[in-house]
């Protein structure tokens, strides 16, 4: 159990110094409405799946800047950080915000929906007791 509880540590580590390094350390404007929403550090800390979101316009953009930026993020983390190794930074979009916003949209759309036919349910029954 210990174990799982040293990850999530870890994890939060390197989301907080990475979040800190795009607010202070960064000056790409393409960084500037990007959100950290997780990192996934391996077991020897050699490697760091970055999760982000951003504006669906700029997901390209973004994509370039943090390839551009990769190296200087990895060097803010080496000074940040006590770690043994400085980990390879993989960016990777995170599609939940995205997909959450389209199941939201759905939903409002199947409540509409419902609320029409109930409406036009409601005025043919009136209709029909006249």
């Amino acid at each position: 159990m210990k174990q799982g509880s040293s990850n999530r540590k870890v994890n939060e580590q390197a989301r907080e110094v990475i979040a800190n390094a795009l607010l202070f350390d960064v000056s790409d404007p393409r960084l500037n409405m990007v959100t950290i929403t997780g990192c996934e550090v391996s077991f020897d800390r050699s490697v760091c799946n970055v999760f982000y979101t951003a504006e669906p316009s700029e997901y390209e953009a973004v994509a370039a800047a943090f390839e551009k930026a990769a190296g200087h993020i990895r060097s803010v983390m080496a000074r940040n950080l006590d770690w043994r190794v400085a980990p390879q930074l993989r960016f990777m979009l995170d599609a939940s915000v995205d997909e959450a916003q389209a199941i939201e949209a759905a939903l409002a759309r199947e409540a509409s929906r419902l609320s029409n036919a109930s409406d036009e349910s409601n005025a043919a029954e009136e209709t029909k007791g006249e």
